[in-house]
């Protein structure tokens, strides 16, 4: 077994079904940083529907990262209550 990292696609769009709840303090301002970094303003944080509870960790860390303009639920088509659409700044 291995320690390495591993390596995640950068492409907009963060599903956390794959991350233990633990790692997502660390993971969705690390994701924020990445997205940046390669010209991507618009991502969408899947998190699930679930208890909420996830939503609402989600949520308090993107209230407070300055690089992020605004986010809402994500329209039906992009899972809808399950997933966080979300605006970062340039």
């Amino acid at each position: 077994m291995s320690d390495d990292p591993i390596e995640m696609p950068i492409d907009g769009i963060l599903d956390l079904h794959t991350f233990s709840p633990k790692e997502v303090k660390e993971l969705v301002p690390e994701y924020i940083g990445e997205c940046l970094r390669r010209g991507i303003n618009e991502i969408r944080i899947i998190h699930g529907k679930g208890t909420g509870t996830l939503k609402a960790t989600v949520h308090s860390l993107l209230k407070k990262d300055p690089r992020v303009a605004g986010f809402k639920d994500a329209g039906l088509g992009a899972g809808g209550w399950g997933a966080t659409s979300v605006r970062l700044k340039r």
